[in-house]
């Protein structure tokens, strides 16, 4: 590709279970810091590598779009409520890039401890050839400090794709990783869903219109 600029589109997956004010807060400062056209909320199917979600994924997703509706550059993208079976990031992008074209550029963003896992991922190198990785780092994170911090098979796939600029992502079709300096808010769907299931508040933690979903649709109240 050569010099042009491309717009660059987000693609934030997740289980969001539920979506929060942690989520929305990275996503949000991504979307500035890079410039982004646009942030795709992809709720996630069944994930291979972590316990299923509490809720169903339809009401994961509706849970996300109440949450977002009022963002003009968030989308909720559901492809995955349509998919059987386990959930595998490349299969999204495969489709997202067939269906977008050449004409934008992929950003799939990623938490830095997530990001050390990726040699875990399914067909995970061939996710460089789909998109660039934006990696939201807590300040401090070994990852923002040593990339030598990743396992020896990732490291020696990434030596050469780390760039310090977010400019630089628009001139490149895919492949490249940039650290983006975020607010990273302690808040945990885990935690979440406790209180919850404990009868205490989840002000604050989350939209008011994802609380409003949750409490109509009686969600968590039975977890242990």
């Amino acid at each position: 590709m050569n010099k042009a600029e491309f717009p660059l589109i987000g693609i934030f997956g997740g289980t969001f279970d539920p979506i929060h004010y942690g989520h929305l807060r990275v996503a949000e400062e991504i979307a500035e810091t890079a410039s982004l056209q646009e942030m795709r909320f992809v709720p996630a199917g069944i994930p291979r590598l972590r316990c299923a979600p509490v809720a169903s994924l339809q009401h994961r997703a509706a849970m996300v779009r109440v949450a977002i509706r009022d963002n003009s550059r968030f989308i909720l993208d559901e492809r995955e409520t349509r998919r059987d079976g386990v959930s595998y990031s490349v299969d999204s992008l495969r489709e997202l890039k067939r269906e977008l074209g050449t004409d934008v550029i992929l950003c799939f963003i990623i938490g830095a401890d997530a990001f050390m896992k990726l040699a875990e991922w399914h067909s995970w190198r061939e996710l460089f050839g789909l998109c660039h990785f934006i990696i939201a780092a807590r300040p401090g994170h070994p990852l923002t400090v040593n990339h030598g911090a990743l396992p020896q098979e990732l490291a020696e796939e990434c030596a050469q794709r780390w760039v310090s600029r977010e400019d630089d992502l628009k001139h490149t079709s895919c492949g490249l990783i940039f650290v983006a300096p975020t607010t990273l808010l302690d808040i945990s769907a885990t935690a979440i869903r406790a209180r919850i299931a404990a009868g205490r508040s989840i002000r604050y933690l989350i939209p008011d219109a994802a609380l409003a979903y949750i409490a109509a649709n009686h969600l968590y109240s039975g977890e242990g």
